[in-house]
């Protein structure tokens, strides 16, 4: 054989109990090649694990490794190399690999049995074609056309093989239904949702039920709402699985809640009533407590109505209508009345008031000066006179009247002193008379809501007053004293513009007015250089431009406070009195603020479809010496924007300063009556330190997550808690007994009626060094800037603790190393 030389060597395979061995002629001593055996798809395991190769050999690359015990279906052999298949699965999707692996590393798999059956049963669900469709008889292109489906068709299935939908196709020939069975391809299918509208009727929630974004429950529950709240519903859909879903409305959004958790309320129409509240109450935007709150409805409070829906009434209530409960109502009837005819005349003994009704809690009608004459006309059995007064008809007191004949003498002539400057405010439609007495010629009627500037008084209460070019006294129960921007009956200026109007201003004008503030204070402002995002926003919106900047400017003094340094809030935005730093809003930076109330501003403020409305001009109020709005007195944005009366007139002024006010120009302008819709609450929180704790004033009501409103939780009053967290919507986060809690209970325009924060410490320098004793003497151990929150270290009595000069106060950084900074640079106030 060894004269052979180079021969060719057809080689194959033989299979012997399963184990692998190339067919070989003994003594050959060369073999130049290795035929390729085709096989028939066998599949085998590998018993170790195993490089899969480009080729037939180890010298080629490994496409990858195949794990012990992995099943490969062989094609072909060379040698003791065979070509195989390997499927495995990656990031969720099927991948196959072939190439080369080593016989040697493989073991036959024996037959097995293959169901080719991969159908799948589920609940009935209807579909809809998204293009014409071929019904088959089977599941597959190969299988027979039954019909055709036109694209919109609605189908129903119980059954799918891979993607092919095993289903009923229903459809009218000849006047007769027909229904037909077969398979379609599912990738022209998608799931049936059929919206429809309804009379619009009350559904309330029969147990706490979960709103939805869509009519099914495929996706998280946004709110969680108790029993007993009502939705007015005029639409439902019946989702691909046949059940039925109500379309709703929640807090500014569309949603959806399952038919099974409501049932219907019918309206009832009542024959007019009064009700009166037998405690404190309030007005809700719908029929439900989850609802927005309108107003807050004294105890006392006599409202009517002619509509019931479940527990609740349909009322107005100062203008505003809405919802109360009914079961925070009786019913109230009027006292009855018994006629009089008594001769002689009645005085006043007192100031008194006439009113609509014979109960303290009705409307006022009148003022009445002590001494005035009343004509009676009857006595209700609660003690209330039926008079006329100044042509009115009304209730007073029976206490407050006498008859003429009964009273004191006269007494003397009265004096006359000037007196200081102030503004008043005209209660009623006021005679204007020649001199201090109710007989003396009136001059006209100031009407009411007037603001008159008396020049002098007299010992009984006249008032010297100048209205309309004409100078006279009138009764002082008629005036009140009051603090007003109103810049008497001068309109002309920046503070009556329509706000909606464009502006020639320039960004350098701007620039120049916030550089020429840094250069006078020293100060540094984060609007520096902000001239064009203010007329690129304003005019983004269509809010004028000098107004906005000149809002912000004001509002942050140039830039520089607190408030606008910390959280980037130029306008003070979200801010109440009682605790502006904490309520206010805080944003990622200068611009999306600027951004954000140009938008809030035209949406709300300036869009005569928003109850903050009240005129598309800066305006201005007017209050009481104790500080509450007189509406009728009050104009403009500042009527509910701010509280201070003046503030219209000082943003005009910043305006004024910025560019010289162009009649002309405004009296030209155009308005802009486009309006965007409202922005959410912007993103932003206020962490606190470890450790702040906080005791609750009244019974706070805890949730398990922000927004879920499931109420697991109530700590009563007196109750000590951590707070952790304040978020821009007024959410906070507390901690109780070492557990996470939200509540969003605490209004923030009232924050003491609901909690009292004990050891919260703010910086008020621009920096403040943390010491290890009481003194200056030693080098800081560290250092907090400004508007950083800091513990303060709280005694055993609960008091903070300070050392005896009580001019440094002990804190505790967030290292947890405890020091000492100065009394003088931390405002401890905040939720205090």
């Amino acid at each position: 054989m060894k004269n052979l030389g180079k021969i060719a060597l057809l080689s194959t395979s033989i299979v012997f109990s399963g184990t692998l061995g190339p067919l070989s002629l003994e003594n050959l001593s060369n073999v130049e090649a290795a035929s390729t055996l085709k096989l028939a798809n066998i599949s085998y395991q590998t018993t170790a694990n195993l490089n899969l190769r480009t080729g037939p050999g180890t010298k080629n690359k490994v496409v990858t490794t195949i794990p012990k015990s992995k099943t490969v279906t062989a094609s072909e052999q060379t040698g003791n190399w065979f070509k195989v298949s390997y499927q495995y699965t990656s990031k969720g999707k099927k991948v196959t690999k072939i190439g080369w692996v080593s016989g040697s590393y493989l073991k036959k798999v024996a037959p097995t049995t293959v169901t080719n059956t991969t159908t799948v049963k589920f609940k009935q669900t209807t579909y809809q074609t998204t293009s014409s469709l071929n019904l088959r008889s089977g599941a597959g292109t190969k299988y027979k056309v039954l019909r055709t489906i036109p694209k919109g068709k609605a189908v129903t299935s119980t059954e799918r093989d891979g993607t092919w939908y095993k289903v009923v196709y229903t459809y009218t020939s000849n006047g007769k239904t027909v229904k037909v069975t077969g398979w379609v391809s599912g990738t022209y299918l998608k799931e049936y949702y059929k919206t429809s509208n309804l009379t619009g009727a009350y559904y309330f929630t029969t147990k706490t039920v979960s709103l939805y974004p869509s009519a099914d429950t495929k996706k998280k529950a946004l709110y969680s709402l108790a029993a007993g709240n009502g939705f007015y519903i005029t639409s439902k859909v019946i989702n691909s699985i046949g059940e039925t879903w109500y379309k709703v409305s929640f807090n500014g959004k569309t949603l959806y809640l399952n038919s099974k958790d409501v049932y219907l309320v019918s309206v009832q129409s009542l024959e007019a009533a009064n009700y009166q509240s037998n405690k404190e109450t309030y007005l809700y935007t719908s029929v439900g407590k989850a609802f927005s709150k309108v107003a807050q409805i004294p105890n006392g409070t006599v409202i009517s109505t002619s509509k019931q829906i479940g527990d609740w009434f349909a009322v107005n209530f100062n203008g505003k209508s809405g919802f109360v409960y009914s079961k925070d109502f009786t019913k109230y009837s009027l006292p009855s009345e018994e006629k009089l005819d008594e001769a002689g005349d009645y005085l006043a003994l007192t100031d008194a008031v006439l009113r609509v009704k014979p109960d303290d809690a009705s409307d006022l009608l009148s003022s009445i000066p002590k001494g005035a004459k009343l004509s009676l006309i009857a006595k209700t059995s609660n003690g209330w006179y039926k008079v006329t007064y100044n042509g009115m008809t009304g209730y007073i007191f029976g206490n407050y009247i006498q008859k003429a004949e009964d009273l004191p003498p006269a007494k003397e002539e009265p004096s006359e002193v000037p007196i200081a400057k102030a503004t008043y405010l005209v209660l009623a439609g006021l005679n204007l008379r020649e001199s201090n007495d109710t007989e003396s010629k009136s001059l006209g009627v100031i009407p009411k809501g007037t603001i008159v500037v008396p020049a002098s008084k007299t010992s009984d209460d006249w008032y010297k007053v100048s209205y309309d070019e004409k100078t006279g006294y009138v009764y002082g129960n008629y005036l009140q004293q009051v603090i007003t921007g109103d810049p008497m009956g001068n309109r002309d200026g920046y503070q009556f513009i329509d706000l909606r109007t464009q502006s020639t201003v320039a960004p350098s004008q701007i620039d120049n007015y916030i550089a020429s503030y840094e250069k006078n204070t020293g100060m540094t402002s984060i609007l520096h250089g902000k001239g064009k995002v203010f007329i690129d926003t304003g005019k983004k919106y269509g809010v004028n431009v000098l107004y906005l900047a000149a809002h912000a400017i004001h509002e942050s003094a140039f830039g520089t406070s607190p408030i606008s340094i910390a959280k980037n809030n130029l306008f003070g935005f979200g801010a109440y009195d009682a605790a502006p730093y904490m309520s206010a809003y805080r944003f990622a930076n200068v611009d999306l603020c600027i951004d954000y109330i140009a938008r809030e501003i035209k949406a709300t403020y300036l869009n005569p479809s928003n109850w903050k409305y009240n005129g598309a001009y800066l305006g201005f109020s007017t209050k009481t010496l104790s500080n509450t709005r007189i509406d009728e007195a009050s104009k403009g944005m500042n009527f509910y924007y701010a509280s201070d009366p003046n503030w219209g007139k000082a943003v005009a002024q910043h305006m004024e300063n910025i560019l010289h006010y162009d009649k002309t120009f405004y009296t030209k302008a155009s308005v802009d009556t486009s309006f965007p819709t409202r922005p959410a609450v912007p993103a932003g929180s206020d962490i606190f330190p470890a450790n702040i704790f906080a005791v609750a004033n009244s019974n706070l009501v805890l949730d398990s997550k922000k927004g879920m409103n499931d109420a697991v939780k109530t700590i009563t009053k007196g109750t000590s808690f951590n707070v952790l967290e304040k978020t821009n919507d007024y959410w906070l986060k507390v901690m109780v007994d070492g557990e996470e809690y939200w509540t969003n209970d605490v209004k923030f325009s009232s924050y003491t009626d609901y909690l009292s924060v004990q050891n919260l410490g703010r910086v008020t320098a621009v920096k403040l060094n943390v010491r290890p004793d009481a003194s200056t003497n030693n080098t800081p151990i560290a250092s907090l800037s400004l508007n950083d929150f800091v513990q303060i270290v709280l005694k055993k009595d609960g008091t903070l603790s300070m050392d005896s000069s009580k001019g440094w106060y002990q804190v505790m950084l967030a290292s947890g190393t405890t020091g000492w900074v100065s009394a003088n640079y931390l405002y401890t106030k905040d939720f205090k």
